[in-house]
């Protein structure tokens, strides 16, 4: 298992979310870029206080929370037993 000794949470620093080594640049904000269609390396001309393991850990540590069965969308998540035939 990979350490993810750069992401860090303090409830004075982005209300507690998942930043990257204690400055207020969140998980999520890096997360988004990625998603938008940045690269890495776009990431880091936008952050340039970054380092590309800062990217790599918040990619690493949403696909760990990803795999979780709990929801982060603000709705429950509904299971069901019963399949279509």
């Amino acid at each position: 298992m990979t350490q993810l000794d750069r992401i860090t949470q303090q409830p004075e620093v982005m209300s507690g979310k998942a930043c990257i080594r204690g400055m207020r640049v969140t998980v999520g904000m890096i997360v988004g870029q990625i998603g938008a269609g940045y690269s890495v390396e776009d990431v880091l001309v936008n952050y340039p206080y970054l380092e590309r393991e800062d990217v790599l850990q918040a990619l690493r540590y949403a696909a760990r929370l990803s795999g979780g069965r709990e929801s982060l969308l603000g709705w429950p998540v509904r299971y069901s037993a019963k399949r279509k035939p």
